[in-house]
């Protein structure tokens, strides 16, 4: 075996304010972030959306500490990967390749080729599938391997998602119940998953398999721990009018607190490191609905960050794949092949699914163009004299 890498895959995250407006910029250009009828107006529209968001975004921010500590913790669990694989026999390098911010997955990329590394295991840190996350970083990087012959000899296997690791759901049962334990009744107190959600046209048009395995891992986590408990899976984060993925957390959280639930422990199970969906969103934000609705006693469990039960997962799933046969990036989307990403789903003529979605999609560019000439005060409807 020749030199081995492990290019891990996460979405990035600023690393002070300054940094945020850029990097919203970049997570709503991404065409699986939002889908849209026109390749030429997803600059603009992210454009507008992150200068609409970045002054709520920063003060978000500020109160984690002014950035997001998603790239010191990625870097934290390459090192005790390496450490460990290195303890089973396997040397490797590990690159890092955010979506969104530094380090970029082209800068990834960039030095492995100059390391001439011989085979590699795409390994993403999402434990679910989706399109918008999983997905865009494979599209990004067929796109890279198209483009850059050096690394096109390059032996490499994709691992698509892994929720079912036996590892991985351990090291998520012991967190839970380390939270449980807590409490004077542990038994007594109800677990709140929290996924962070996609829209619905994902699922039901695009053919997304996140809610699926988001619901299955759920199942698969509570058998691990084994325990009476009572459980929730609601979704996160949800931005835009459009519809997403439901029960949302923030409902859920309510109507839990209407049924008299006042032990609660919050699980990101979507999640594996820290950052501002964890420490802002559910441990303020969430906290302060749940609170609100009469639920007092509210813990989260850490995301698994470098737990060494987590870790030790990672490992043996490195290496199984060094072991097993390759799996090509465009084998991920026949193993998927119902999942509309390469390419997204065209506009068609007449009464079908999918020219409804997209006249509902042209119907909201129409809208917040719109919203843009009142803030703007300049456009067509200004020129014609309607406003």
């Amino acid at each position: 075996m020749g030199r081995v890498g492990v290019l891990l895959l996460n979405l990035g995250g600023p690393d002070k304010l300054e940094d945020v407006g850029p990097f919203l910029f970049n997570l709503f250009s991404d065409p699986e972030i939002i889908r849209l009828p026109f390749r030429w107006l997803q600059k603009p529209l992210a454009w507008f959306i992150a200068s609409r968001r970045t002054k709520t975004s920063q003060e978000n921010y500020k109160q984690i500490g002014g950035g997001s500590p998603l790239r010191r913790i990625t870097e934290a669990q390459g090192e005790a990967l390496k450490e460990q694989l290195r303890e089973l026999g396997q040397e490797a390098n590990i690159y890092l390749g955010m979506r969104y911010w530094h380090p970029y997955t082209e800068e990834a990329i960039a030095q492995l080729s100059q390391d001439q590394i011989e085979q590699l295991v795409i390994l993403p840190l999402y434990p679910q599938f989706s399109i918008s996350t999983s997905g865009s970083s494979f599209r990004l990087l067929e796109k890279l391997w198209q483009e850059n012959p050096k690394i096109q000899p390059l032996e490499y296997t994709v691992i698509p998602s892994w929720y079912k690791r036996q590892g991985y759901l351990q090291a998520m049962a012991e967190l839970i119940a380390q939270e449980l334990d807590q409490y004077p009744n542990p038994d007594d107190v109800h677990i709140f998953f929290s996924a962070h959600g996609v829209p619905k046209s994902y699922v039901e048009e695009a053919g997304d398999p996140y809610q699926q395995e988001i619901e299955e891992c759920t199942v698969l986590i509570m058998r691990t721990l084994n325990r009476p408990n009572a459980h929730t899976l609601a979704y996160q984060s949800r931005v835009g009018p459009v519809e997403w993925l439901q029960p949302y957390t923030e409902d859920a959280l309510k109507k839990l607190g209407e049924k008299g639930v006042k032990d609660l422990v919050v699980v990101p199970i979507s999640f594996v490191s820290e950052h501002i969906e964890t420490l802002q969103e559910i441990d303020i934000e969430y906290r302060e609905i749940a609170e609100e609705a009469g639920i007092h006693n509210f813990r989260r469990v850490a995301a698994p960050n470098t737990h060494p039960v987590f870790i030790k997962a990672l490992a043996d799933l490195v290496i199984d794949s060094l072991k097993q046969p390759s799996l090509k990036l465009s084998q991920v989307t026949q193993m998927k092949k119902k999942v509309k990403m390469y390419p997204q789903e065209r506009w068609e003529w007449g009464i079908t699914t999918s020219a409804e979605v997209w006249n509902g999609r042209i119907a909201m560019l129409g809208f917040i163009a719109l919203i843009i000439e009142l803030v703007t005060g300049r456009g067509l409807l200004h020129m014609i004299g309607l406003l």
